[in-house]
């Protein structure tokens, strides 16, 4: 089946890479384009993982306002300033910033939260599930789903990204490590609201 060259240009820009690679994508799957985007989102993301042991230094402080009563600087890294001053990089942050003022995160990922939270409420769960009589065999498991699950709603990584709920943040920040071909890392942020008082 003869391959649309409309198809194969949609195809590198949705994945980010080379025109040969975007139409041996198509070839493979016989013009299938959602069977070619999968695929090539599949070997994208697995090099976005690879990607992820480089180092991030260079980057920008993103900022966001909404109403003038939330406010978000977020810093978000990169490998080089050639990515930092792209276009596709610069709006991952904007879009980054507007979901933390959005959704308010704690943390960036699961491996930022403090010792001390996460042993206060696993005790918090462990106590609730005993008080509901459930077997003694089985509270490590249920009190480790519900720090799972409470975590990941605190963890902007883990949050379902507000523009597109069906994939997290994580996931939407991986495509575009897959897209722009370099480590990409959320380093920190922070995100003031009016009238709220800090903890």
């Amino acid at each position: 089946m003869a391959v649309n060259i409309e198809e194969i240009k949609r195809l590198r820009e949705l994945t980010g890479v080379g025109m040969t690679d975007a139409k041996r994508a198509l070839d493979d799957a016989n013009g299938d384009f959602d069977k070619a985007l999968t695929q090539m989102r599949k070997k994208g993301l697995t090099k976005a993982e690879k990607r992820g042991e480089r180092e991030a230094r260079s980057g920008v402080i993103g900022t966001y306002n909404h109403d003038s009563r939330i406010g978000v600087l977020i810093e978000v890294n990169c490998e080089t300033d050639f990515v930092a001053r792209n276009g596709l990089f610069t709006d991952l942050v904007k879009d980054l910033a507007m979901h933390v003022a959005a959704s308010s995160p704690q943390y960036v990922s699961a491996d930022d939260i403090p010792a001390a939270d996460r042993e206060a409420a696993q005790a918090e769960f462990a106590e609730k599930v005993k008080n509901e009589g459930k077997p003694e065999n089985m509270v490590a498991q249920i009190v480790e789903g519900m720090l799972k699950k409470y975590f990941a709603e605190k963890c902007l990584l883990d949050q379902p990204f507000v523009k597109d709920p069906d994939q997290t943040v994580g996931a939407y920040m991986k495509e575009h490590i897959a897209k722009l071909g370099e480590n990409i890392v959320v380093r920190r942020f922070s995100r003031m609201a009016l009238g709220e008082v800090a903890n």
